[in-house]
């Protein structure tokens, strides 16, 4: 029997359960994968929560990024084989295919063979925290040496993989984050510089760095209150990316510096490049690339056992990582 994870109302982590359930059977264009790994993101607490973008229909499985061996394919599956070591990208609903289980199908645009530089804890610390700023910045050439980027969130595991991409480009990273508590290890990581957002005063704080021309791109999943800031913060004629809600408070726009400085302001997912297969071919190309440069190193905070996916997920909502958590299948 294959053992896999869901839940029948929303809620806490404790509305996780285990469920046993037949080995699924690929139909065309799926593959199963007999599961190693398994990445959490933070999308997967909203959704156990019903507050993601999608509405969802119960009782759910979930989860987006897992690595295993692949044990069988469906009908015209030709890139992948059985027994070759894969991982799957985020292109697809939750509502149609959840990866935490030790058995899962997962449809084939979503397959790919794992890098050989990595483990399988490593692989699903990938696609998400480098797929999500590439998407934004490096796939319509907005990206290049000569910008400053700012990073809320900085040590979440997509904040971290836009650290790297952006020290890749030869930009400036300005990392931002609530305390001082993590300042070192986020300059550790590679940030070119950390702004404590609770501490320090964060326009202020930019256009000392930037020689008062303020930053050109911000890339934010937290929205809120900071936004306004972020805003005043930037050159004019930048970049927002909103990619994520994790504030609670109204977000506002102060309009005087709307007027003024014209930003671009881009509600954004990665999912415009994961199911586009032209899209998703060059993303993996770039990031292979960078993997196999060693500019681009995925970051693990913790390890959890399958066993243990209530906690991950508890510890996941602490929001005090600084990586991706994992969750090993044995």
């Amino acid at each position: 029997m294959a053992r896999v994870v869901e839940f029948t109302r929303y809620g806490e982590p404790e509305v996780l359960q285990f469920k046993e359930i037949p080995p699924p059977v690929p139909g065309p264009n799926e593959v199963r994968i007999r599961v190693k790994a398994i990445g959490l993101n933070r999308a997967e607490s909203m959704w156990r929560k019903g507050a993601y973008v999608e509405e969802v229909r119960l009782p759910a499985r979930l989860g987006y990024e897992s690595s295993g061996i692949v044990e069988a394919v469906g009908e015209s599956v030709t890139h992948v084989a059985v027994g070759d070591a894969v991982s799957t990208v985020p292109s697809f609903s939750l509502n149609d295919y959840g990866m935490y289980g030790d058995q899962v199908l997962a449809p084939a645009h979503a397959v790919v063979k794992k890098h050989e530089s990595l483990s399988f804890a490593e692989a699903v610390a990938v696609w998400n925290p480098y797929i999500t700023p590439y998407g934004a910045m490096i796939e319509p050439g907005l990206l290049s040496a000569s910008d400053v980027v700012l990073i809320p969130a900085a040590s979440s595991s997509v904040g971290l993989g836009t650290i790297q991409l952006v020290n890749m480009m030869g930009a400036t990273s300005i990392a931002l984050t609530r305390t001082s508590a993590k300042r070192e290890q986020l300059l550790a990581a590679g940030a070119q510089h950390v702004i404590a957002t609770e501490e320090q005063d964060l326009v202020a704080e930019v256009m000392r760095i930037t020689d008062n021309k303020g930053a050109t791109l911000a890339f934010d999943p937290v929205g809120g209150s900071t936004l306004a800031k972020l805003i005043s913060a930037l050159a004019p004629g930048g970049h927002i990316f909103l990619y994520g809600a994790l504030s609670e408070e109204p977000t506002e726009l102060p309009i005087l510096d709307m007027i003024a400085k014209k930003p671009n302001i881009h509600g954004y997912n990665l999912f415009g490049t994961t199911t586009d297969a032209t899209l998703q071919k060059a993303a993996v190309e770039f990031i292979h690339a960078g993997l196999a440069s060693g500019k681009l190193k995925p970051l693990i905070e913790k390890t959890f056992a399958f066993d243990d996916i209530v906690e991950a997920h508890r510890y996941l909502e602490k929001s005090q990582h600084l990586g991706r958590i994992v969750v090993t299948v044995d």
